[in-house]
Order: C-alpha cells, then structure tokens, then sequence
C-alpha cells in the first residue's frame, strides 16, 4: 500500500479572491487563510466566523477534498494556508504533514474532548494535529409507518435485524436495499455490518497499527479480525436479501421516500430530513448479536488542523487560537453543521438530541459510537472489493467471489507499492500566473476567464462564486491537474445580452437588493471578466456597488448585442442557503447551458488557444 507520500505544504492563500483595493483598515488586520473541505462551509458558518471577528481579514479556499490535490499543489510549491479543513481523513493519510503542522496537544481546545475520541488523532510521539469536528451519525433509518401497518417488531439486535427483514420480504415488501454505487456506502456497510469485530482488542490493535503507518513500512489486513469481517459482510449480504438488480443502483433513497422500502442506510441528518417531509422515521444502530452490542456509526463533518509556522508569530498565534475556540464553541459547531442533526465529540457541548435518535440513545450514552476507518485507499478498496462480492466476479479459485476471495484480494491492493504510471501530459503551461489577491483582480482568475472567452469565440465572458482551486503553474498538466484548476460543480453557458442586459447581470451580481441579500459577502466573490473591465465601490462588511462597466476604457455601449460566456455556479448566489439573490428570469432565459462539466469547457477552449492566456486588469474597487 505504499502509497510515496510527500511531505505537504498545504494550499494557497486566496484563490479566487479578487479585487483592487480593500478598505484601508484592512492592511492592519490580522490576515487568517483557511482551506473549506467544502463550499458547503460558506452556508452559514464563514459569514458567522467573519462576523465573530471583524478585527480580522479572513480568506477562503474552495479546494478539492483529497491529499492528492494537496500533493500536487506541494510539488508545484504552493504555500500552506493558517487552517486546514478536510472531511475524507485518517490520520494514516495525514501523517506525512505532521512535521508543517502545530501540535495542538497543549492547547485548553484539547482538553473538551472526550478521550476515546481524540485518542484516535493521536500520533506515536503523543503530538495531536487534527481535530474533529461534530460528528455525522451513520446507522440504519427505518419506516415507523411500514413496520406498524404490517405488525412487524423493531428491532434491537442482528437476530431480530433479520427476522425483520424476513418478513417484509415476505410479504413483497423490501426489507432493505444498499446505495451500492457510492464508495461510502460500500465503505459504512462493510464496516458497519462488523463493529463489534473492529472494536475488539485485536481490532483496536491493528487499527491502531496501520493508522501509525510511516512511509517505509506497509501494513495490510490483520490474519484474525478481518477474515471474519469478511465472513460476516458475506453472510450479511444474504440475511439483507441482496438482489442483483441492486447492483446498478446508486441510491435507494427515493423507493424509501416513496414507502417500498422499509430501512435503508442513511444518516440522522437524511432521518431529520425524512420526517419534516411528512415520514414517520427513526435511526437504528448497527446491530450486534445483543442489544448492549449495538453500534453508531460516526464521522466528523470535517477535521482540523492549523500550520506550524503559526507558532512564529505570537500575534498570529493568539488570533487563530482565538478562532479555534469560536469554531469549536457550541454555536461555532451549529453554525458549521448548518441544521445538520450531529453529535459533539466535546464534552462541553450538549447538541440538543430529537426524533431521529430516540433508538439509539442506548449506543449514545453507552458511548457506543465507531469512527469510521476512513482512509484514501479505504474507501477505493472498499468500493472495488464489495462490487465484486456484490455482482459475483470469479474468485481465485474459479469460483464465485466470496469472503475467502475478498480478504486476500483487499489486503494485496492495501499491500501494493503504487508504481504510479505516468498520467498522460495533455498541457504543457508556459507561464505562471498567481491566484493571490492583487492590485485589479487575480491574475490566474483572469488566465482562466480569457482563455473560455476566446475559446468560445466570444465577446465578454463572466465568471463568479468560488471559481479557483489553484493558481496556474508552469510546466505541464494532466487531466487530473486542470480538474482540480475549477472548483467543482461550476457550469458553462453562452448568451447573446444587450450592453443593458450586462450591466444587470453585473448589478445582480455586486448589488446588496432592497430585501437586504448580498450576492458577494467578501471580495473574494466578486465576478471575474474578460474582454469587459468594472469598477465597484467598497461599502465595508462585504457589500459593494457597481459603478461602471467599460470595453475598451470606454462606457459599454448599452444597445449592442455582445455575446457572452459564463462560467459559474448559480447555486452559491441564488440559493436561499447561501446568498439568496434569485437570478432575474429575462436575463436566465436567455443563456444556453454548454454540454459537460467545466473541465470539458476548459479543454475545447484549450483546443483552440493551446494555453492559459495572459491576464488583464478587469476590476477597480474604490471606497
């Protein structure tokens, strides 16, 4: 499994902020730069954190939630930001950055957490250096409805699990159905169906063993617990009457939703959700062969951890320290989770619990609740070794593939030395350009922008919410590298807009509206243009308005019909969780969506300018 990790220097500080000039009080606040797993974290939680602290500057990356990105951009030498977020984790995955991150193990945030949670991010040398935040709670959701109308017992242990089952089965009913096409269901399930295996003192050695794994040793399956996980996943895919039809399935929450399906695997958050849409639902536990042997499957939103250079500057210090203590605060954790039904892994902190777990309060307090191993390879494995025991691949010994099969077949693609092949060159860049925040715009914002304009062959194009996740390096690219370019989920469109029409669409844009929404919240969301340059006044708690658009350095001519590019992703402006700023219908009615996800744009532009093209001064900002 050796899998060459490089040392990591974290991200890059502001790349998609944009902007000319700050208010002048800006340049003496504290700067704190913090990677989002997510842009899910800019629902509520940034604006509440830039609230808590209006005495300091706060910048947000959009990234890719893998170490693999983080990889590349260390190779390429970016630079490390103040705080780091990343939801897929194990602290095998991480331990290569212990020597650029700080030890927070001395710190009074420490001491709020209950131990067995925390002991899992501890290292060999008792350094801790990622934190967890709330955690999802992962077990089965049931249909109360579905097991009164038909007299069927809830279950409180695997033998009633089955029986249950059963009899839903049994009466053309299905019992229960996994979403076997996600690599986290595959991952929860195969875990989830053998806790008490995993939690066992065998099984807490071994976990403990490959979590601590260094780069010069490889540590595989264990010859006693996970034989038998597998051997009891092969007989949980019969008691749950696993049919082939669910093989292609991705997800079968909508046979739930709609009543056919009695349990599925989801969390307390999907169960919340369920019953404010009219269902009658409860979580169940991971059931043991006993009800004091039930288990909760957890997992944090997002881990923590801060950059070690922090440590050089005791100004910077106390002010990220100060953040740490707002974000793990009860209503940091709220404001993180964004309505998410959670639990806290810190003792100081009490998430008021409803409906969805009266089933499981027993694990609950029992502190019955398994983090989930949740490494990088993890995860991948899981996937590839469960859809073979799913759709019946021959095994080894030309038989079909079962838990005899599985263990060895996992353990020697966890073993393997990755070779690596060389991913295919399909851009070599010239020159560089930086996603900093400069004087009018961001350079490599401005790269990317050009480069879809005229690879569309238009006259102005706009691009705005997060836009970047890194800035564009010299040297070559593969596919990999140009995905993690754009943030994801950015969409393209063409319109052919009146210079009246573009001046709308940039008041939509920047304006604060009459019922107080704010599409950019920050500089780092303003819009980014090409082939059109604007200018914005800055009225401080992140509101701003347009003052002009020119083309050329002359006034856009209102009654011309430009055509126009736009790369974006309506959702963060438009979304009433976000910035709640509802496009204008006239100006929506006229775009015509371009086909594929955004890298696919970006590699037809490319097709046609070979290069990330030089950027332009695009924005003012005056106070």
């Amino acid at each position: 499994m050796k899998k060459r990790l490089m040392a990591l220097v974290l991200a890059f500080a502001s790349l998609f902020a944009l902007g000319g000039c700050a208010n002048e009080s800006d340049d003496k606040k504290t700067e704190i730069t913090m990677y989002l797993w997510d842009k899910s974290m800019s629902k509520t939680f940034t604006p509440w954190l830039e609230s808590q602290f209006p005495e300091y500057k706060f910048t947000f990356v959009v990234g890719y939630n893998t170490m693999a990105y983080y990889t590349d951009l260390t190779e390429r030498g970016a630079d490390m930001p103040d705080i780091i977020t990343c939801r897929r984790f194990s602290l095998n995955d991480a331990a290569h950055m212990s020597d650029q991150l700080m030890d927070l193990s001395q710190t009074e945030i420490v001491g709020t957490f209950y131990s067995s949670y925390i002991e899992n991010n501890k290292e060999t040398d008792g350094g801790i250096r990622w934190l967890p935040m709330c955690a999802e709670v992962d077990g089965y959701i049931a249909n109360l409805d579905l097991f009164e109308n038909n007299d069927i017992e809830i279950p409180t242990n695997y033998t009633e699990f089955k029986d249950a089952l059963d009899s839903f089965e049994a009466k053309g009913i299905r019992g229960f159905a996994g979403d076997w096409g996600n690599d986290y269901s595959c991952l929860e399930l195969l875990q989830g169906s053998a806790i008490p295996l995993l939690m066992s003192r065998e099984g807490k050695n071994w976990r403990m063993e490959y979590e601590s794994e260094t780069d010069d040793a490889s540590v595989g399956l264990d010859a006693v617990v996970w034989p038998q996980v597998f051997e009891r996943f092969a007989n949980y895919l019969k008691d749950i009457h696993y049919k082939k039809e669910d093989y292609s399935n991705s997800s079968q929450s909508y046979a739930f939703l709609s009543g056919k399906l009695a349990i599925m695997r989801g969390t307390a958050t999907d169960c919340f959700a369920a019953n404010q849409n009219g269902m009658n639902c409860v979580m169940l536990p991971y059931f043991g062969e006993t009800e004091s042997d039930n288990w909760v499957l957890t997992y944090p939103i997002c881990q923590l951890a801060v950059a070690k250079h922090i440590d050089e500057d005791a100004a910077k210090r106390k002010a990220v320290i100060r953040v740490l203590n707002a974000i793990f605060s009860e209503e940091g954790q709220s404001k993180l989770s964004a309505g998410s039904s959670v639990l806290s892994y810190n003792q100081t902190i009490n998430f008021e619990l409803g409906k969805p777990f009266e089933k499981i309060m027993d694990c609950i307090e029992s502190n019955h609740l398994y983090m989930r191993l949740a490494s990088t390879e993890f995860f991948s494995i899981s996937k590839n070794v469960v859809r073979k025991m799913l759709n019946g691949t021959v095994g080894y010994k030309g038989s079909t593939y079962g838990a005899a099969d599985a263990y060895p077949d996992f353990n020697a693609q966890l073993t393997a030395v990755n070779a690596g092949a060389q991913a295919e060159v399909i851009l070599t860049q010239e020159n560089s350009y930086s996603a900093k925040f400069g004087e009018y715009g961001i350079p490599a914002a401005s790269s990317v922008m050009n480069t879809m304009r005229q690879g569309n062959e238009c006259d102005i194009a706009i691009g705005y919410s997060p836009l970047l996740s890194a800035p564009i390096f010299a040297g070559d690219y593969t596919l990999q590298q140009l995905t993690w370019l754009l943030t994801p989920k950015t969409g393209g469109y063409t319109a052919e807009y009146t210079g009246a029409e573009i001046i709308s669409y940039m008041e939509w844009l920047i304006n604060v509206k009459d019922d107080g929404s704010n599409p950019v919240r920050n500089y780092y969301v303003l819009p980014v243009t090409s082939g059109m340059a604007y200018s914005v006044k800055d009225n401080g708690s992140g509101k701003y308005t347009l003052l002009s658009v020119t083309v050329n350095g002359e006034p856009i001519e209102e009654e011309r019909v430009y055509k126009v590019m736009i790369l974006s992703d309506d959702i963060y402006i438009t979304d009433a969780v976000y910035c709640n700023c509802p496009m204008p219908q006239e100006l929506t009615a006229k775009r015509t969506a371009l086909s594929g996800q955004s890298i696919n744009i970006l590699l037809g532009c490319l097709s046609v300018t070979a290069q990330l093209l030089e950027p332009e001064q695009y924005v003012t900002i005056t106070k």
